[in-house]
């Protein structure tokens, strides 16, 4: 009976049936014969995964946007609630792109359409203004049952892929969309995933996919590259020419890639993560010309397309300067190009909303994509609601569009702002140097960091712009994003900042950075 009080069975005190199954079960755990069978051994098993057995891929990625000085940030957070005393007063997360999370405003008239087809009771409401009440019905009316409870087409609703066609149609000066190469998805990170995954060769060695992406990079593409055993091909961004492209350094990076794989595409983010930059149209025509040169794919990263600022800059999209190089580059370059809901002036990163357009693609190539989505059933309901939103925005002459204006405006009235202050401030620092934010969300100083730091880095086993931030997060509650985790040539040392904070939160922010700054170079000189 003390075997089977070890093993935490409770015994009745009137012995059964079920008692005496549970004897023999006992016995047989502990080795011992019992009068009902022979005995065996239960065998021992190791679990299934482990990490020497699990997906290797999956071990190589990296997400730096997420990484550890995040998760120390998320530690401090809950010490500072608990009473922890600090030299600062709160967590300021200036580590990623999450809007909402640090004071932007949604923009009402997203939210009213949202609200409505969310809980269609909401019709009936005066509260809402009709031009709201419109989208919200032709939205329902495009849904099964009339419900953003049911599944949509795998692509997405089509009232959505319409008005997506329509917006892209619209922003080119009249170069046609067709809906049908419009697929909706959730955010533009599963559109980039889902075209990079099309792209595999499924073969290993120097037969997998090579991709050409950007260095600095949003670590999106180094980690889904290395979960699909992607090659990763590197070309970097000249810093002392404000973060242009040169062609020149796409022939290197390509030249030295061939013998190590089948290079099949180049990524392009334009407004630049985590660099800020805007290309110029003559940028772009050469990024096409060399694609179509050298027979490559190319994915265009247009999320921030609305986020510009500097004086003289302008967004051209892919596409648009694509078809008007003639028909020798719009009938035969292949591109996907991808937006989302979470940037621009609406910020919506919960909602997850986002779309792909794809041009070029192989007839038989396309039916295989959309095999492929079909297979993840549907994006996000919701998100297609705010992303309908976004490509149908009220009309001028529609009642929800002054306020509407307003609110876009404001927003990115006081990102321009922020992106100004923050590029001023830092390059008024000693040892910093930033190039001019001119546009996105994000700015990527250059910061010297001297040899007793960068000792004192390896001593505790990190590179010397995360030894950096970790210290600028524990001494003033800053989390940015060290600069290894998008990349960046060797011998700099960079950080990734957001400019989403409030205007008098931003301030704050840079007053704070400047004498850490100035107390860290003092303490290592």
């Amino acid at each position: 009976m003390s075997k089977l009080l070890r093993l935490g069975f409770c015994i009745p005190s009137s012995t059964n049936s079920s008692v005496k199954r549970i004897s023999i079960m006992a016995a047989h755990l502990d080795g011992r014969s019992s009068n009902n069978g022979p005995t065996f051994k239960v065998p021992v098993r190791n679990k299934v995964l482990t990490l020497d057995t699990m997906n290797p891929h999956i071990k190589t990625m990296e997400y730096a946007v997420r990484g550890p000085i995040v998760a120390r940030a998320g530690e401090i957070d809950e010490e500072l609630k608990r009473g922890v005393k600090k030299p600062f007063s709160d967590v300021v997360p200036v580590n990623i792109g999450d809007c909402h999370a640090v004071g932007q405003k949604p923009v009402t008239f997203l939210r009213q359409v949202v609200a409505l087809c969310t809980y269609p009771e909401l019709l009936n409401s005066d509260m809402f203004p009709e031009d709201a009440k419109t989208r919200a019905r032709a939205f329902l009316d495009s849904c099964k049952g009339g419900s953003i409870g049911s599944y949509s087409d795998s692509s997405g609703v089509p009232i959505v892929r319409k008005h997506i066609s329509e917006y892209i149609t619209r922003r080119d000066g009249g170069i046609p969309c067709d809906k049908h190469n419009v697929f909706v998805s959730t955010g533009a990170s599963d559109g980039i995933k889902t075209i990079l995954k099309i792209l595999q060769t499924g073969e290993s060695g120097k037969r997998r996919a090579g991709v050409m992406i950007p260095i600095p990079q949003y670590p999106l593409y180094s980690a889904t590259l290395a979960e699909y055993d992607s090659y990763q091909i590197n070309y970097y961004l000249d810093e002392e020419n404000n973060w242009g492209l040169d062609i020149n350094e796409l022939r290197r990076s390509l030249d030295e890639a061939r013998s190590r794989c089948l290079p099949r595409a180049i990524c392009v983010i334009n407004p630049g993560n985590p660099t800020g930059q805007v290309l110029t149209r003559e940028n772009i025509q050469n990024v096409i010309k060399f694609a179509r040169e050298e027979n490559l794919f190319i994915l265009a990263d247009e999320v921030y397309q609305d986020n510009i600022y500097a004086a003289g800059a302008e967004f051209h999209s892919f596409k648009k300067v694509l078809y008007e190089m003639g028909p020798e580059y719009s009938e035969h370059q292949e591109l996907a190009s991808f937006m989302s809901t979470s940037k621009g002036y609406m910020g919506e990163c919960g909602y997850r909303g986002g779309y792909c357009e794809v041009v070029n693609l192989d007839p038989d190539v396309y039916s295989q994509l959309m095999k492929s989505i079909s297979a993840k059933l549907c994006p996000s309901v919701s998100g297609q609601v705010a992303m309908d939103v976004v490509v149908n925005p009220p009309r001028p002459d529609e009642p929800s569009y002054n306020l509407f204006l307003k609110e876009k405006n404001k927003t990115l009235g006081d990102l321009k702002n922020k992106a100004t202050m923050v590029t001023e401030l830092f390059n008024s620092i000693e040892g910093m140097q930033c190039n001019e934010v001119s546009g996105a969300m994000y700015s990527f100083p250059r910061v010297s960091i001297p040899p007793k730091a960068i000792q004192a880095a390896k001593d505790d086993g990190k590179t010397p712009d995360s030894f950096f931030c970790f210290q600028l997060l524990e001494e003033t509650g800053i989390c940015v994003v060290p600069g290894s985790g998008f990349g960046q040539r060797d011998g700099t040392h960079h950080f990734r900042m957001t400019i989403l904070p409030p205007v008098e939160k931003i301030r704050e922010v840079l007053e704070k950075f400047e004498k850490f700054h100035i107390n860290f170079l003092s303490k290592y000189k």
